[in-house]
């Protein structure tokens, strides 16, 4: 009979909190930012013929910068061919 009774007021207890919403970033972040850095390549080729960006300029901040650069890096060799 208690579980009974305490499911319900469970429930209801539940039902009344708020929680607050989340606020999120504006534009692209780090992963994005690596991402883009990656196919950069291929965006500046396309970019030469249709209207799409090479870089985001809506992006959030440092964190965009630091992963295009690491992206770049990556695809590009990161100092390891200077050998």
């Amino acid at each position: 009979m208690r579980v009974l009774l305490l499911i319900p007021s469970a429930l209801l207890l539940a039902s009344c909190s708020y929680v607050a919403p989340v606020e999120m970033p504006t534009g692209p972040g780090f992963f994005i930012g690596l991402f883009h850095g990656m196919i950069s390549f291929f965006t500046m080729i396309l970019s030469f013929f249709t209207d799409i960006d090479m870089y985001a300029s809506n992006n959030s901040g440092s964190w965009y910068d630091l992963g295009f650069v690491f992206g770049a890096m990556i695809f590009y060799g990161g100092g390891a061919k200077s050998r």
